[in-house]
């Protein structure tokens, strides 16, 4: 008999632990509606991630931010990817990703605007900085490299659009450090890697090791702006009323508040 209960806890045992490890390996179910899908320009972290929690704070719904540079994102959704939202840092991968398809057009509306910077690490000498044609940017640049998104990303192409503007292009091409975005070029002056970059105004607020040592003027390139959109997802479906409800929001007189709290500037209306 005692052979026989020993047995019989022993195969008690090992159906608790079967148990035990198919409920861990079972997904929980997750109480409330999903999740928005939101992809933004990476230029727009700081001001989304506190719209996104206004927004849960007054609705309940999570917004779930992706950030990217607007090229990766935007070939990301071509690809399948699953947003409910897009925001770009220009109009021409908004014009892209609608061209394919991808965007409900009539949502479509600029929520902000941006201005681009010459930008060099906190602790280098306070040099001036006068961006016109005689700025010798190369001498200033030393051994190092100019730090800049890749001019196929949208802060690459405003830099590219100035730089040739004011007649430096051609003595910086060779000497770029680009990067898949703008923070990425932000990142590389941050930690000392570039003795300076060419970033949004915005991001040079957010980050305390880098100082803006120039502003470009606004005729030497396109205007700065942000595109937003409703996408018609192709995969999972969506809450199309629930995204709309977080397009207007960052439209609104609310979200255009927190906008410029964060350095951002009105953008005409489209």
């Amino acid at each position: 008999m005692q052979q026989t209960g020993t047995g019989m806890g022993r195969r008690e045992g090992l159906m608790l632990i079967a148990a035990t490890v198919l409920t861990a390996c079972t997904p929980r179910q997750v109480s409330g509606p999903p999740p928005i899908d939101l992809f933004a320009a990476a230029s727009l972290r700081e001001v989304l991630d506190a719209l996104a929690a206004d927004h849960l704070n007054k609705t309940g719904r999570t917004v779930r931010v992706t950030y990217a540079g607007s090229a990766q994102l935007a070939r990301q959704i071509d690809q399948g990817a699953p947003a409910d939202l897009f925001v770009s840092a220009d109009e021409a991968w908004m014009d892209w990703l609608d061209a394919r398809g991808h965007v409900e057009t009539a949502t479509r509306r600029r929520v902000a605007g941006n201005r681009l910077v010459l930008i060099a690490p906190a602790g280098a000498p306070d040099a001036p900085v006068d961006l016109t044609p005689a700025f010798a940017l190369n001498q200033r640049l030393g051994d190092g490299r100019l730090a800049m998104a890749d001019v196929g990303v949208p802060a690459g192409r405003y830099g590219q659009q100035a730089l040739t503007h004011l007649g430096l292009w051609a003595s910086v091409e060779s000497r770029l450090a680009p990067g898949d975005s703008v923070r990425a070029a932000l990142a590389l002056v941050a930690r000392g890697e570039a003795p300076l970059g060419v970033v949004y105004a915005t991001d040079a607020r957010a980050e305390p090791r880098v100082r803006v040592v120039a502003t470009f003027p606004a005729g030497s390139h396109a205007p700065i702006v942000y595109p937003a959109a409703r996408l018609r997802r192709s995969q999972g479906g969506g809450d199309a009323a629930a995204a709309q409800a977080v397009l207007d929001r960052m439209s609104g007189a609310d979200g255009q508040a927190v906008f410029q709290r964060f350095g951002f500037t009105r953008s005409p209306v489209r």
